[in-house]
């Protein structure tokens, strides 16, 4: 059933999509002759842009998966289609030593178990920069720490990444910084330091970690003989205290490397031990990662990264959680009664139900451009191994982009792996994603 709140939301995105179709720059070349403004290629003071787009979902459950079995008992079903409208505004306004930066998201999703809708402010920042030595920040951003594509150990302040979609924008936290930076002579060019103060109340990043604190991050930027180095620190009582490093470095014109490490202290998780019991552990673990990206004369580029992610669940932690959905289905299967599903529902919003729950993983990611002298299309390949279970995702896509502005993917996603292993207990089998998105 349909909100109220919904069919506004709908009804906006509509008109904006209308709106943005009808002043396009293709209709407006029609409308007029073409003309050559010097002024158009002058800074201006307010910018804006950002894409509307429209996606089609088809998704084949696994009904033998730990996860439908959750999500589904009560609902059984072995296809869901979903059908999304989405408006994406970036702006930016400058004034002297000021500058203001936006971006504002809003999306309606209508599939088989009915309506949603949202509407967020993913970036609305503050910046003065009174020399350019120096930059004040204030308000929600975005910080994009780390080196890595598919994911980041260091991005302590940071949301993580979706890895099927990590050039997707990520919604930021609240926060006040310092920037300062400095050019120097020799072989070490540049130095910046980042100072951020984050706090965590009631309606302010409150899905940051415990409330009541004011969290403080800092990061030291080294450009040192063409290597980029970032040293990262975290402390506050939201998270445990977090220290990390990355790097970067062009080993050739079309080669690069980069990696990351990050050590966190003091983490306490709740995990089911050996008996079937739920039980908490306090540890310290380590996260990191090592990464190349490669761009071949044929203009194939391809990017491989590994990940160990130790504050993660072990194979066979993981395992004994889908046993305990499995017998949870049998219960109910054979009693009526559904206490061990209560159970398990519960033990997964303590992590077993994450993306990638695990602890070691390879991705890999291809990309062709211009295939055959086919211009404007990109097919590729996105792949994700969880190297301890050896079950895995993997997803062909072919890209195309031969009308200006638009921008068209069909992707097909399938997961698969032996029984109680990650990507097997899943609760999709695959899924099929038809996307036509309007820049403007």
């Amino acid at each position: 059933m349909r909100t109220s709140g919904g069919r506004i939301v709908r009804d906006i995105l509509f008109l904006c999509a209308s709106l943005i179709l009808f002043f396009s720059p293709s209709n407006a070349m029609a409308a007029g002759e073409y003309s050559f403004d010097v002024e158009e290629f002058e800074s201006k003071s307010f910018e804006w842009g950002g894409y509307a787009e429209t996606r089609l979902e088809h998704i084949e459950l696994n009904t033998d998966s730990a996860f439908y079995r959750l999500n589904f008992h009560q609902d059984p079903r072995s296809t869901i289609d979903r059908y999304t409208g989405a408006l994406q505004l970036e702006g930016s306004y400058k004034k002297g030593i000021a500058a203001f930066n936006g971006v504002l998201r809003a999306e309606a999703v209508q599939d088989d178990m009915g309506w949603s809708d949202s509407a967020d402010v993913y970036e609305a920042n503050l910046s003065l920069k009174p020399t350019p030595f120096v930059t004040g920040d204030i308000g929600k951003k975005v910080f994009k720490w780390g080196k890595g594509y598919a994911w980041n150990p260091v991005g302590f302040i940071d949301r993580p990444k979706d890895p099927n979609n990590p050039e997707d924008a990520l919604e930021g936290y609240y926060a006040a910084g310092v920037d300062l930076i400095k050019s120097l002579d020799g072989s070490l060019q540049t130095v910046a330091l980042t100072t951020v103060a984050l706090p965590v109340w009631q309606d302010v990043n409150e899905d940051f970690g415990e409330l009541n604190h004011i969290n403080l991050a800092a990061k030291l930027y080294m450009l040192y003989r063409d290597t980029d180095i970032d040293f990262v620190i975290f402390n506050g009582g939201s998270r445990s205290t977090r220290y990390g490093v990355d790097f970067s470095r062009n080993l050739a014109e079309n080669f690069e490397i980069h990696g990351e490490f990050a050590y966190l202290t003091d983490l306490k998780q709740k995990y089911l031990s050996e008996t079937g019991t739920l039980t908490q552990r306090e540890h310290s673990a380590n996260r990191y990662l090592l990464g190349l990206r490669y761009l071949t004369e044929s203009d194939m580029t391809t990017i491989i990264e590994y990940y160990h992610n130790g504050a993660g669940f072990s194979e066979s932690e993981l395992a004994r959680f889908y046993r305990l959905v499995a017998d949870a289905n049998t219960q109910l299967l054979n009693t009526g009664t559904d206490t061990l599903f209560q159970k398990a529902q519960n033990i997964s919003t303590m992590g077993y139900g994450s993306p990638q729950a695990g602890r070691n993983y390879l991705y890999l990611k291809i990309n062709q451009k211009d295939p055959f002298d086919i211009l404007y299309l990109t097919p590729g390949v996105t792949a994700i191994v969880n190297l301890d279970d050896r079950s895995y995702s993997v997803g062909p896509e072919m890209l195309y982009t031969g009308f200006t502005n638009w921008e068209i993917r069909l992707r097909y996603t399938l997961l698969g792996g032996d029984d109680f292993t990650e990507f097997a207990e899943k609760q999709n089998e695959n899924k099929f994603e038809f996307r036509v998105r309007y820049y403007f």
